[in-house]
């Protein structure tokens, strides 16, 4: 599968800085250090020995010694800057800041006293060096569930025990439950609870506002997410129908940025992703967003659906 540009940015950037540290090391062991192959070591250099400061002459790129490379060694001589940590503009920081509130107001409760420690003391940073753009920004999510149930959900993600669920599912049935809680998710509009559900021995995603009922019990928590789970805030789950993008590589940015399952590169620039679709309206948006880049869809009725979609806003500017 084909590398995200965002991974090797990170190892791009996070190359220099080591490289900085450590002068004169063999490929081998920067291979190893960042769990790549020694071939890809070589690319990389080869794309920083390309990269440098606005201007982009000899005397702007980053640069390394020819003549230790021949001999397997890789010796930074002109980092041009790139080990330094970069300074944020006030767009950036604002972002930062906005994306702490809502951490701390989503999770705060969750968290244990040392990682609020360091969410408080990261946004007081930030918010004071943001000065009046970050004094004029209200976060505030909104979460559908009634308050008693939100404040056992959330006590229960920090006592790590077991809860018994009153829930409506999608065919309007009242069902009792008992699960692991793991994390909340926001996300399609909607708010969840991410556990593992004993009765379909599987993890399952809980509308919070369909908890008619929670109940703590005394068992502890005995299951955990998996590391892949932990490091996104979005996975996908099994129970999501898969669907199959074809486009031309002007759309590259869908299999950077989007949780894509596979990548299959084509001869001419063009590639296909594998997704899968936890709801119809997102896909019909993205459809839309990349009209003019979609070779093929399937099922087609995804993209039939998209086409409705586009021709009935189009009746309605007519009217």
């Amino acid at each position: 599968m084909a590398e995200r540009t965002p991974e090797r940015l990170v190892r791009l950037l996070g190359m220099v800085a080591y490289l900085d540290r450590n002068p004169g090391v063999s490929v081998e062991q920067v291979a190893g250090h960042f769990a790549v192959s020694s071939e890809q070591v070589l690319r990389d250099v080869d794309t920083l020995w390309m990269s440098g400061t606005p201007g982009y002459w000899p005397d702007d790129l980053i640069d390394f010694d020819a003549g230790s490379l021949e001999s397997g060694v890789v010796r930074l001589t002109q980092a041009r800057g790139m080990e330094h940590a970069l300074r944020l503009g006030t767009r950036e920081a604002v972002t930062l800041v906005a994306a702490l509130r809502a951490l701390s107001e989503a999770l705060g409760d969750a968290l244990d006293p040392a990682q609020r420690d360091v969410l408080s003391s990261t946004l007081e940073v930030l918010t004071a060096a943001t000065g009046d753009a970050a004094a004029t920004m209200d976060v505030h999510l909104a979460v559908e569930a009634a308050p008693e149930v939100l404040g056992r959900v959330r006590a229960s993600l920090t006592t790590g025990r077991r809860v018994r669920l009153r829930y409506v599912d999608a065919a309007d049935a009242v069902t009792v439950r008992d699960v692991d809680p793991w994390h909340l998710l926001t996300g399609d509009e909607r708010s969840y609870l991410v556990a593992w559900c004993h009765a379909a021995r599987g993890e399952r995603q809980f509308r919070l506002d369909r908890i008619l009922e929670l109940t703590e019990l005394d068992e502890p928590v005995t299951t955990r997410p998996s590391a892949s789970r932990e490091a996104g805030t979005f996975r996908p789950t099994e129970e999501h129908d898969r669907v199959r993008i074809a486009l031309d590589g002007r759309a590259r940015w869908v299999a950077e940025q989007l949780p894509v399952e596979e990548i299959v590169e084509g001869e001419d620039g063009s590639f296909e992703v594998t997704l899968r679709l936890a709801s119809p309206a997102w896909l019909r948006h993205l459809l839309l967003r990349l009209a003019d880049h979609v070779r093929a869809v399937e099922p087609a009725a995804l993209a039939h659906e998209a086409a409705g979609s586009a021709a009935r806003a189009l009746e309605a500017y007519d009217a």
